[in-house]
Protein backbone atom coordinates (compact mmCIF):
# COMPACT_ATOMS: atom_id res chain seq x y z
CA UNK A 1 0.00 0.00 0.00
CA UNK A 2 1.39 3.22 -1.10
CA UNK A 3 1.14 5.92 1.34
CA UNK A 4 1.33 9.68 0.57
CA UNK A 5 5.06 10.26 0.98
CA UNK A 6 5.40 7.10 -1.42
CA UNK A 7 3.39 8.28 -3.83
CA UNK A 8 5.63 12.18 -3.99
CA UNK A 9 8.69 10.06 -3.93
CA UNK A 10 7.79 8.02 -7.34
CA UNK A 11 6.13 11.42 -8.76
CA UNK A 12 8.90 13.25 -8.11
CA UNK A 13 11.31 10.70 -9.54
CA UNK A 14 10.11 10.02 -13.10
CA UNK A 15 10.46 14.07 -13.34
CA UNK A 16 14.32 13.68 -13.52
CA UNK A 17 17.05 13.00 -10.73
CA UNK A 18 19.69 15.39 -10.17
CA UNK A 19 23.15 15.41 -10.76
CA UNK A 20 24.71 16.71 -8.36
CA UNK A 21 27.17 14.77 -5.61
CA UNK A 22 24.18 14.53 -3.24
CA UNK A 23 21.06 13.47 -5.42
CA UNK A 24 18.99 11.15 -2.58
CA UNK A 25 19.40 14.00 -0.13
CA UNK A 26 18.62 17.04 -2.70
CA UNK A 27 15.21 14.78 -3.71
CA UNK A 28 14.59 14.29 -0.08
CA UNK A 29 14.72 17.84 0.80
CA UNK A 30 12.13 18.86 -2.00
CA UNK A 31 9.97 15.99 -0.37
CA UNK A 32 10.12 16.90 3.14
CA UNK A 33 12.39 14.07 3.75
CA UNK A 34 15.48 12.41 5.16
CA UNK A 35 17.86 10.76 2.43
CA UNK A 36 18.02 7.89 4.85
CA UNK A 37 14.06 8.08 5.02
CA UNK A 38 14.19 8.36 0.91
CA UNK A 39 16.32 5.32 0.41
CA UNK A 40 14.74 3.26 2.51
CA UNK A 41 11.35 3.81 1.34
CA UNK A 42 12.70 2.97 -2.53
CA UNK A 43 14.15 -0.28 -1.05
CA UNK A 44 10.72 -1.12 0.52
CA UNK A 45 9.29 -0.37 -2.80
CA UNK A 46 11.67 -2.69 -5.11
CA UNK A 47 11.40 -5.44 -2.58
CA UNK A 48 7.82 -5.70 -2.54
CA UNK A 49 7.29 -5.06 -5.69
CA UNK A 50 5.59 -1.92 -5.56
CA UNK A 51 8.83 -0.73 -8.04
CA UNK A 52 10.26 -3.25 -10.52
CA UNK A 53 13.37 -0.99 -11.24
CA UNK A 54 14.71 2.16 -10.08
CA UNK A 55 17.53 3.11 -12.37
CA UNK A 56 18.73 5.21 -15.44
CA UNK A 57 17.39 5.39 -19.16
CA UNK A 58 19.92 4.61 -21.68
CA UNK A 59 19.61 5.75 -25.14
CA UNK A 60 20.74 2.61 -26.64
CA UNK A 61 21.40 3.47 -30.24
CA UNK A 62 23.48 6.56 -29.07
CA UNK A 63 25.91 5.09 -27.51
CA UNK A 64 25.91 1.86 -30.22
CA UNK A 65 24.15 -0.37 -29.28
CA UNK A 66 20.49 -1.85 -30.65
CA UNK A 67 16.56 -0.96 -29.58
CA UNK A 68 13.93 -2.15 -30.75
CA UNK A 69 9.81 -2.94 -30.02
CA UNK A 70 9.02 -6.62 -30.38
CA UNK A 71 5.82 -8.74 -29.66
CA UNK A 72 4.31 -11.88 -29.33
CA UNK A 73 1.06 -13.88 -29.32
CA UNK A 74 0.99 -16.08 -26.12
CA UNK A 75 -1.81 -18.28 -25.52
CA UNK A 76 -3.60 -17.13 -21.59
CA UNK A 77 -2.22 -20.68 -20.77
CA UNK A 78 1.30 -19.56 -21.46
CA UNK A 79 1.64 -16.33 -21.38
CA UNK A 80 2.75 -16.12 -16.79
CA UNK A 81 5.84 -18.87 -17.91
CA UNK A 82 6.45 -17.23 -21.26
CA UNK A 83 6.58 -13.56 -19.63
CA UNK A 84 9.23 -15.23 -17.02
CA UNK A 85 11.17 -16.52 -19.56
CA UNK A 86 11.68 -13.38 -21.78
CA UNK A 87 12.15 -11.25 -18.89
CA UNK A 88 14.72 -13.44 -17.98
CA UNK A 89 17.26 -11.93 -20.57
CA UNK A 90 19.32 -8.56 -19.72
CA UNK A 91 18.22 -7.02 -22.94
CA UNK A 92 14.53 -6.84 -22.07
CA UNK A 93 13.78 -3.67 -20.95
CA UNK A 94 10.28 -3.96 -19.74
CA UNK A 95 7.42 -6.37 -20.96
CA UNK A 96 3.81 -5.58 -20.93
CA UNK A 97 0.36 -7.33 -21.53
CA UNK A 98 -1.93 -6.10 -24.23
CA UNK A 99 -5.72 -7.11 -24.79
CA UNK A 100 -4.54 -7.92 -28.86
CA UNK A 101 -3.66 -10.88 -30.84
CA UNK A 102 -0.16 -9.57 -30.03
CA UNK A 103 -0.44 -9.51 -26.14
CA UNK A 104 2.80 -9.58 -24.79
CA UNK A 105 4.61 -6.50 -25.75
CA UNK A 106 9.01 -5.99 -24.59
CA UNK A 107 11.26 -3.38 -25.77
CA UNK A 108 15.00 -5.05 -26.87
CA UNK A 109 18.28 -2.74 -25.33
CA UNK A 110 21.44 -4.50 -26.67
CA UNK A 111 24.72 -4.01 -26.80
CA UNK A 112 25.14 -3.82 -30.58
CA UNK A 113 22.41 -3.62 -33.22
CA UNK A 114 23.32 -7.33 -34.90
CA UNK A 115 22.39 -8.34 -30.95
CA UNK A 116 18.77 -7.31 -31.23
CA UNK A 117 18.34 -10.57 -34.55
CA UNK A 118 20.27 -12.56 -31.79
CA UNK A 119 18.01 -11.82 -28.64
CA UNK A 120 15.48 -12.22 -30.63
CA UNK A 121 16.22 -16.01 -31.65
CA UNK A 122 17.32 -16.92 -28.55
CA UNK A 123 13.84 -16.26 -27.28
CA UNK A 124 12.22 -17.76 -29.80
CA UNK A 125 14.07 -20.82 -29.44
CA UNK A 126 13.64 -21.05 -25.32
CA UNK A 127 9.57 -20.17 -25.62
CA UNK A 128 8.71 -21.67 -28.76
CA UNK A 129 6.99 -18.72 -29.80
CA UNK A 130 7.59 -15.97 -33.01
CA UNK A 131 8.59 -13.11 -31.55
CA UNK A 132 7.56 -9.99 -34.24
CA UNK A 133 10.27 -7.37 -34.27
CA UNK A 134 9.35 -3.83 -35.13
CA UNK A 135 12.36 -1.25 -34.90
CA UNK A 136 11.62 2.19 -35.16
CA UNK A 137 10.76 4.06 -38.16
CA UNK A 138 10.80 7.47 -36.35
CA UNK A 139 11.75 8.73 -32.87
CA UNK A 140 8.59 10.85 -30.96
CA UNK A 141 9.61 12.07 -27.24
CA UNK A 142 6.34 11.92 -26.11
CA UNK A 143 7.02 12.81 -21.83
CA UNK A 144 5.63 9.86 -20.17
CA UNK A 145 4.51 10.16 -16.73
CA UNK A 146 2.69 7.54 -14.70
CA UNK A 147 1.14 9.83 -12.04
CA UNK A 148 0.36 7.83 -8.70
Amino acid sequence: MLNELDRRIINELQRGFPVSETPYADVAGRLGTTEAGLLARLQRMLDDGTLTRFGPLYHAEKMGGGLTLAAMAIPAADFESVAESVNGFPEVAHNYARDHRLNMWFVLATESPERVGEVIAEIEQRTGYPVYNMPKQEEFFVGLHFGV
